[in-house]
């Protein structure tokens, strides 16, 4: 049964800024390969005209969860940084709602939601379902998959649209099922109208 796209749907984007594609300062492994996907979704929820939310991650350039504050990565999307410009060719359409997240130097953030308005915008906007693509699937989708099921949407994860930076083999594929555990439905643009 295809899933029909309309009223009270928003695509939500997870951070697809360069410096998380190939050559960026945190590559995702062919991060680059959501573009097109993504680019696929954006035309059809703004073609009905339905909400599409990009978050990014917004670091100061101390952040905490950088290597030489005791964090796990190297620096990376800092704030007014090439590195943190969304990917080239991804296409952000005009009034298109950005979330910047993890932009207080002492708290981490890998979910949308985490200490942003996100929630609040998409409750303005009569939004029920989400459908959530970007990168990277085990930390910042996974984490704002499940805080979105956690806040009572019904969540779509959009498999054809993510990648994963897979530090452990197969964090990916654990993630993956970690969502759909916990209600979250695997979907791909072939299943939708």
């Amino acid at each position: 049964m295809p899933v029909k796209v309309g009223k009270g749907d928003a695509l939500v984007v997870v951070d697809v800024q360069r410096d998380f594609l190939p050559g960026g300062a945190l590559p995702v492994p062919k991060g680059d390969e959501v573009v097109p996907a993504l680019n696929r979704y954006i035309e059809l929820f703004t073609g009905k005209g339905l909400p599409v939310i990009f978050t990014r991650d917004w670091h100061p350039r101390d952040h905490i969860s950088f290597k030489e504050r005791g964090g796990p990565w190297p620096p990376h999307c800092v704030q007014g940084t090439p590195g943190a410009e969304f990917a080239p060719g991804l296409t952000v359409p005009q009034g298109a709602i950005i979330v910047s997240k993890a932009t207080s130097r002492d708290k981490e953030a890998y979910s949308g939601f985490d200490g942003t308005d996100l929630h609040e915008r998409l409750q303005e906007l009569g939004v029920k379902r989400i459908f959530v693509g970007g990168l990277a699937t085990d930390y910042c989708v996974k984490a704002t998959v499940l805080d979105g099921l956690k806040l009572g949407y019904e969540v779509y994860l959009l498999t054809d649209a993510i990648r994963g930076v897979d530090v452990s083999p197969g964090d990916s594929d654990r993630a993956i099922g970690e969502m759909t555990s916990s209600g979250a439905v695997a979907i791909r643009f072939e299943e939708l109208e």
